[in-house]
């Protein structure tokens, strides 16, 4: 079984998530400012060197103007593939 970092439905779950960002015309960095964190914090999580816990999650889908409920809908609906 795969490290869950790594596992088919977290690399799903990243994937969403920089398209949310890139779909909103928004950069890394503009990510970290909304979120108070240094630009590094969100390559990080983008990269999957950093998890989100799911609060965390919520505040990142907030500041990528995306809705965390339809991320998470996506990643379960895809988690047996």
């Amino acid at each position: 079984m795969p490290k869950a970092k790594f596992s088919p439905a977290y690399r799903h779950l990243r994937t969403l998530i920089i398209g949310a960002r890139r779909a909103n015309g928004l950069r890394q960095a503009d990510v970290a400012r909304k979120l108070r964190r240094p630009q590094s914090y969100v390559s990080k999580v983008e990269s999957g060197e950093r998890r989100l816990d799911v609060v965390e999650f919520i505040q990142f889908a907030d500041a990528i103007g995306a809705d965390p409920v339809g991320i998470l809908r996506s990643v379960v609906g895809r988690r047996d593939r």
